[in-house]
């Protein structure tokens, strides 16, 4: 993206594939060229200021992404409170595996068909059950990246791991009391099990949604140095270009 370039964010109504009406938070920069896309999947706070500032920032690196409101046939456009997380978490309660396969699909659709990204330029991100819907995505669409933030739940989908299609990325805090030490590495055993490639980062000192910075358990230094990984995971993956040269590497070397 170049500098300056001015970004345009909105709302856009689609029809998902029960038939629903489903809103987008659309983020992307100005112009007439292909870019990368990216699904940015919410937590149980609903697609709130914190998610939509995330979608603009991954538009300021020059993607177009696009975050579906989940909660559109309960409760649409829903904003929870980070001080009553339990209203959040019986909201999330009521979606289904089903809802949520048909919105992942219908904004990848609109992603590659009016938002003018190329298929194989799609990857996702998600944030708590988000996270743990990315790892659903990467298994049921044709990503080329997938990203979970503090997926809570992720180890009772071990057995979408030998369908996963990209490389994922997982982050986790350490002091996070809603995901085990154990249900990590259950996750990082079914991986390697099914040899799928995957790169885990546990910040020790960090809680459970630590990237938000409208939450107590905000952690600015964890918060900056998963945003530089996310940003060249992404980039490795849907960025066409030379590989990375690794410092102190073989000449010509990519980053792992």
């Amino acid at each position: 993206m170049s500098a300056g370039e001015a970004i345009r964010s909105e709302w856009v109504e689609v029809r998902a594939d029960d038939g629903t009406d489903l809103g987008l938070w659309v983020a992307r920069p100005e112009g007439a060229e292909a870019r990368p896309g990216v699904l940015v999947f919410h937590e149980v706070y609903g697609v709130d200021p914190h998610v939509r500032d995330v979608a603009r920032r991954l538009a300021g690196e020059g993607y177009v992404a696009v975050a579906p409101d989940l909660f559109h046939r309960t409760a649409p456009r829903f904003e929870g409170s980070y001080e009553d997380p339990e209203a959040a978490r019986a909201q999330a309660r009521r979606g289904t595996a089903e809802g949520i396969a048909a919105d992942g699909s219908a904004a990848y659709r609109w992603l590659t068909t009016q938002g003018g990204v190329p298929q194989d330029r799609v990857g996702a991100l998600g944030f708590g059950m988000g996270g743990a819907i990315a790892w659903r995505a990467n298994a049921g669409l044709p990503l080329r990246a997938a990203i979970s933030f503090y997926g809570a739940r992720i180890a009772d989908l071990l057995d979408l791991a030998p369908h996963l299609h990209a490389p994922m990325l997982l982050f986790w805090g350490g002091l996070d009391p809603h995901v085990a030490p154990g249900e990590r590495a259950r996750i990082a055993a079914a991986l390697k099990e099914y040899d799928r490639a995957y790169v885990e980062c546990e910040f020790s000192f960090a809680d459970h949604g630590f990237f938000c910075d409208a939450r107590g358990e905000h952690d600015p230094a964890a918060a900056a140095q998963a945003w530089a990984l996310t940003r060249a995971f992404l980039a490795e993956a849907l960025i066409p270009g030379p590989p990375s040269p690794v410092p102190g590497g073989p000449p010509g070397g990519s980053a792992p």
